[in-house]
């Protein structure tokens, strides 16, 4: 048994199992939906804020490929004419008149070529030349010399006089080009800095999105299990669809509402429906959009987040997760008085309550870690309101299961109210998970409907993983699994302050070798000492049965004696429930900067803390001494209940009752069960031989 070693969230599910350690708690329903029309700023797709767009991004694309494909062209065609090296007019003759010029371009003033074999000028080989004519020659002389018979064996061309501009120009096409296509790139991220991310583009906008009440199917009706929540948030609405009923007495539209509880609890549900029942504007972002690798966007983004907003004014700002910018600020908190969240922090204040306070803008936020926010954020006057979005209770999640229940067919055997009181500290989150892993559940058996049993497997399987029913389990391993198992509920059976059993399981699921499920009559919101004493005992009996059936002890009561020593410890140091440490507080203050804890002081004594250690140690010994008793005294019962584990696999609470009282089980069990689904094996009858004339008695027939 280890879900946890922090008693105020054990009453989440009082369940025993052998395994090391819990599942983690899932965190659902996060996200706000925005509007696919939008482009975060009010202004509809594919259109800047100052008018249609000329051409679309894929248009855009497609010249820009285009235009770097001609200028690779023309870059590759016009590159040989770099390779042409000078060189003198009379070389250029002497070498003609031998016929080692094999082609020749004649122009107004140069003559380009090449020879056939190369020529050396200044120590190295020439092979393509430009040759440029002197203007006492000109071009008619060069062509003179063409006419002369060693000339036949050279290709020669002549350039027209009308081409020479052109031949000038179009080596510089490319760099033209280039040029061009910087410059567009550059004037249109200018263009769309906007909120002062400069000539780096879209930095300093804000990155929020817009959801109306048409693009949100999320309304009041669909959130459960948070009516106190609800009512709060309600007030919002109303306030932006009538200022003016509130304002006739003095009153202030609040400026902010906080909303805080564990994850999973539904709080950025909760903000969506606000966006559907509020026919405001509703800006969506989260606080990690804020923050970027360059100072002073984040705080450029919060500004441009909410001139956006007031300029549509009314209407609702919602931060998710506002505590990856809005911690406390000051030494040990940050990297320094520059960091790059506390100037986003400092701009969320100031356009939350600085001069500007008449704008009908209200920021709402959520955070479940409302001990690490900076005061500032959080005092009236800013967030106003601070709502707390809790787990739900048992009618809570009944109304929770309801609602997730819509979507799905349910069989005439599920009893969601059964359901819901065996769900003890699940979330929201936690309880939709259960519909839709029943409904892939039933699905997969090619059920018409999810039945009961569906929402059961799908209920240990959020809690505590898959079955693993295909690991192969060694013999010894099973057994002692099965007193270990059989040790919690006997105990559990037995103390009458400990809650009832649900079911007891040894078929492994995720880090648990089996586990003893209970099932609460009501929520606790306190633990007596009653309470934490049975629970103690419960915790305690797996290892001490497992000791004495098998002889041996392992590590599957891990999860155990932490959360044991943990209930134990929170008694003594937390609650007061302990004579001689008496009524004081020696915990760990949540509340308290964490810069005040560096090197790990404590505010008491070391004489304090060995008492604390004495009394945490002679309260676990007492009560292990205790359970043993209470087993020994009950050796027969839990003897027969491990076998019937063994036998079943899986013992309801009736079966435990039964076993308990010293009747079996009358189920069929898994081996039964196998047995069953085999074809029978017939052996082959002889045929019955003919029958024959009629003896007398006491006659014997012959063979």
């Amino acid at each position: 048994m280890s879900e946890s070693n922090r008693p105020e969230r054990q009453n989440q599910n009082n369940s025993r199992g052998s395994g090391d350690s819990p599942r983690g708690s899932n965190d659902g329903q996060r996200g706000s939906d925005g509007s696919r029309g939008n482009d975060g700023r009010g202004n509809p797709q594919g259109q800047s804020p100052n008018g249609p767009a000329k051409f679309g991004r894929p248009a855009m694309g497609w010249v820009m490929l285009v235009a770097l494909m001609i200028t690779i062209f023309l870059m590759l065609s016009f590159r040989g004419s770099g390779t042409h090296k000078p060189v003198e007019f009379s070389l250029w003759n002497s070498e003609f008149q031998r016929g080692n010029v094999i082609e020749q371009a004649i122009g107004d003033t140069y003559i380009r070529g090449k020879f056939d074999k190369p020529v050396q000028v200044d120590g190295r080989e020439v092979r393509e030349f430009e040759a440029a004519i002197p203007p006492l020659f000109g071009m008619e002389f060069a062509k003179s010399l063409t006419t002369i018979e060693y000339a036949k064996s050279t290709r020669t061309v002549f350039v027209n006089n009308n081409n020479l501009w052109l031949n000038l120009l179009i080596p510089l096409i490319p760099w033209v080009i280039i040029i061009l296509a910087v410059w567009f790139i550059l004037s249109r991220q200018l263009r769309n800095a906007g909120a002062g991310g400069g000539m780096l583009g879209n930095f300093g906008r804000s990155r929020h999105k817009i959801t109306s009440k048409e693009h949100t199917n999320v309304t009041f009706e669909d959130v459960a299990g948070v009516d106190e929540a609800k009512d709060e948030v309600r007030e919002i609405v109303e306030f932006l669809k009538n200022p003016k009923k509130f304002q006739r007495l003095g009153g202030r539209i609040p400026r902010g509402v906080l909303l805080m509880g564990e994850p999973g609890t539904g709080k950025t549900l909760l903000a969506k429906a606000i966006a559907g029942e509020a026919d405001v504007p509703f800006y969506s972002i989260s606080g990690s959009d804020f923050v970027e690798m360059f100072v002073g966007v984040g705080a450029s983004r919060v500004r441009d987040l909410f001139k956006s907003a007031k300029d549509n004014s009314p209407c609702i700002i919602f931060l998710d997760e506002i505590d990856a910018v809005g911690r406390r600020r000051g030494a040990g908190f940050n990297s320094g008085g520059h960091d790059e969240r506390e100037q986003t922090l400092n701009a969320i204040l100031v356009e939350m309550d600085g001069f500007d306070t008449n704008d009908q803008v209200i920021v709402c936020a959520a955070t479940n870690r409302l001990d690490v926010l900076d005061p500032a954020l959080t005092r009236p006057g800013r967030f106003d309101r601070t709502v707390q979005v809790s787990l739900p209770d048992v009618k809570g999640r009944l109304e929770i299961l309801k609602v997730h229940a819509r979507k799905v067919k349910l069989g005439p055997n599920v009893d969601l109210a059964r359901l819901a009181r065996a769900t003890p500290g699940f979330s929201g989150a936690d309880l939709a998970a259960i519909i839709n892993e029943s409904a892939l559940g039933a699905t997969l058996q090619d059920k018409e409907f999810i039945e009961h049993s569906d929402l059961e497997e799908a209920r240990d399987k959020v809690r505590f993983g898959r079955a693993r029913r295909s690991r192969v389990i060694d013999e010894k391993e099973k057994i002692a699994t099965a007193y270990h198992e059989a040790g919690h509920a006997v105990i559990q059976f037995l103390e009458s302050d400990a809650d009832p059993i649900h079911k007891v399981t040894i078929i492994p699921r995720g880090n648990y070798g089996g586990a003893t499920m209970s099932l609460p009559e009501k929520d606790r919101q306190n633990y007596s000492r009653k309470w934490c004493i049975a629970t103690m005992k419960t915790l305690f009996g797996g290892r001490i049965a497992e000791e004495m059936f098998t002889g041996d002890i392992n590590t599957g009561a891990f999860g155990d004696i932490r959360m044991a020593t943990g209930l134990a410890r929170r008694m003594v140091r937390e609650w007061g429930m302990n004579d001689r440490i008496g009524f004081v507080f020696y915990g760990e203050d949540d509340s308290r900067p964490s810069m005040f804890d560096l090197g790990g002081a404590k505010e008491y004594s070391d004489e304090t803390a060995r008492a604390i250690d004495e009394e945490v140690k002679k309260l676990i010994d007492l009560l292990y001494a205790e359970t043993r008793s209470i087993l020994e005294a009950n050796r027969d019962r839990l003897d027969a209940l491990a076998k019937a584990l063994l036998k079943h696999e899986t013992l309801d609470a009736s079966d435990v009752d039964r076993v308990m009282r010293g009747e079996f089980v009358t189920r069929p069990s898994v081996s039964d069960l196998l047995d069953d689904s085999r074809p029978p094996t017939t052996r082959p009858v002889p045929p019955t031989p003919p029958a024959g004339p009629e003896l007398p008695p006491g006659a014997i027939p012959a063979t």
